[in-house]
């Protein structure tokens, strides 16, 4: 229960991840841990400066998208998660490299060796202890996403990359199989929460 634990949400838009953060934030607390809630790209202010420019309007490159959001995440760890998980506090972040490999992989069709020497250099061996990642087709995700309104330029892709972006989360999955856990977010949301808390729980019993 003393070690400090990093852990991300995934998933295409639409899915649940922020419905479910201050759900996940609540139960690290009732645990007794002292979390640390953060997204990427952002966290930082040079890491929401960039955020801006990744999401906003504007026709930026495959790879430009790729380096900006690296960029961010070398400030992001120098800057929050790595302190927060030396000083002993628990890392919540909504997004990191899994969303990497699935939207400028799966989604842009980068080269996931470009990816992974990124990946390498800036990371320096930091993985996340659990992935969440909700899942739910296409369909339904865009759906949730039009109704909350105010769509970025990721949400705006068409059918076909939203299709690759989640057969790329889900091959993760299937390769990283202690880490990423599934979650059907097309479910109600208290089976969602209660898948949510065994793997939590599991979590602090490790």
């Amino acid at each position: 229960m003393n070690k400090a634990r990093f852990i991300t949400l995934e998933g295409g838009e639409g899915t649940g991840k922020t419905t479910n953060l201050a759900f996940i934030k609540e139960c690290l607390e009732r645990h007794g841990q002292r979390v640390i809630v953060t997204r990427e790209p952002g966290g930082t202010p040079v890491g929401e400066k960039i955020r801006a420019i990744f999401l906003g309007e504007g026709d930026v490159s495959p790879e430009s998208e790729l380096l900006l959001v690296f960029a961010a995440r070398a400030q992001h760890l120098r800057d929050i998660i790595e302190p927060a998980l030396a000083s002993g506090a628990w890392v919540l972040c909504d997004r990191f490299t899994d969303a990497s490999y699935a939207y400028q992989g799966g989604g842009r069709q980068v080269d996931n060796t470009l990816i992974l020497l990124l990946e390498e250099m800036v990371q320096k061996g930091r993985k996340p202890d659990l992935t969440i990642l909700f899942d739910a087709p296409v369909e339904v995700g865009m759906a949730r996403a039009k109704r909350r309104g105010g769509s970025d330029r990721m949400e705006t892709e068409d059918l076909k990359f939203h299709e690759r972006v989640r057969m790329a989360y889900l091959q993760l999955a299937e390769q990283n199989p202690m880490r990423i856990k599934i979650i059907n977010a097309s479910r109600p949301l208290d089976e969602v929460q209660a898948s949510i808390a065994y793997y939590l729980t599991s979590l602090f019993e490790s």
